[in-house]
């Protein structure tokens, strides 16, 4: 049973291709409660320009249980061609997503208590604040996609409406550049557990291809400009993690949680800290 979900978008994660759905976004926000949702799967590349939203944005969409997934915040989008997309204020308010994201949520700074309780009742997404910045790791991966998930989107492609051109096909089904590194954090958290998390958020997907462009294709000047933003710069705030499981691993993995976004305010004053705890 669908019904109109307000949602505040905090995370859309980097595209991957899947062999059931082609080419997928997972999107997660908060709820006008506080409660966590996520919506899968969402075709983003694939929607009209006036329905692809941004982070930090109130959409409003109707939604129902995906009930193919044990994780209790998804939801499967309904109708995309009546989504509502809130209009963002001019200015930057930082104070007021703070409100909306750590609305009636806890903000975990132990790693091992958000395990186990993703492992006692399937959570799968939280907000973490490390204790800790150690350091931005940079890894090389493969610069392709699996080519087995590629000829999945070229059988896709087959079976699509007749009327299609090749070309209307081959635009509808093109698929974005891998990035071809892997980005991680290494932290500590409260207890002085020492972790390294892999982000997959799309702005730093996003921002890797940004940097590459505007240096001309050297890759080893746009990983360079990527650590300053997410380490130099971002140690510089009041960094927090979105964090989130995957389905196929929230089960079996010692540590199900990947980092899908970041949420980095600049770090409160001395009077707006003393109100965090009044």
């Amino acid at each position: 049973m669908h019904e109109k979900k307000r949602i505040f978008i905090v995370v859309k994660t980097y595209p991957t291709i899947s062999k059931t759905y082609a080419e997928l976004v997972c999107t997660a926000g908060v709820l006008e409660d506080g409660s966590w949702i996520r919506l899968y799967p969402v075709p983003f590349r694939k929607l009209e320009l006036e329905q692809k939203y941004k982070k930090y944005t109130w959409i409003q969409i109707e939604a129902e249980r995906n009930t193919d997934d044990f994780r209790p915040e998804t939801y499967r989008p309904y109708d995309f061609s009546k989504i509502i997309i809130e209009p963002r204020g001019s200015k930057v308010d930082w104070d007021e997503r703070r409100r909306i994201i750590f609305n009636n949520k806890k903000v975990y700074t132990n790693l091992q208590e958000l395990i186990d309780k993703a492992k006692l009742d399937n959570t799968s997404l939280a907000v973490f604040k490390p204790t800790k910045i150690l350091n931005f790791i940079i890894e090389s991966t493969e610069p392709d996609w699996n080519l087995d998930k590629l000829e999945s989107l070229k059988n896709l492609s087959n079976q699509m409406n007749l009327f299609q051109t090749a070309e209307e096909i081959a635009e509808e089904f093109k698929v974005l550049p891998k990035v071809p590194f892997k980005f991680s954090y290494r932290f500590e958290d409260d207890t002085g557990r020492q972790s390294k998390l892999m982000i997959e958020d799309w702005e730093i997907g996003a921002l890797y291809f940004n940097c590459l462009y505007r240096a001309n294709g050297n890759k080893e000047i746009a990983i360079t400009k990527v650590k300053e933003k997410f380490f130099d710069e971002f140690l510089e705030k009041d960094l927090h993690f979105f964090l989130g499981t995957t389905k196929k691993f929230h089960n079996i993995a010692p540590n199900p949680f990947i980092i899908i976004g970041t949420f980095y305010p600049p770090k409160p004053s001395p009077i707006q800290q003393m109100n965090m705890f009044n």
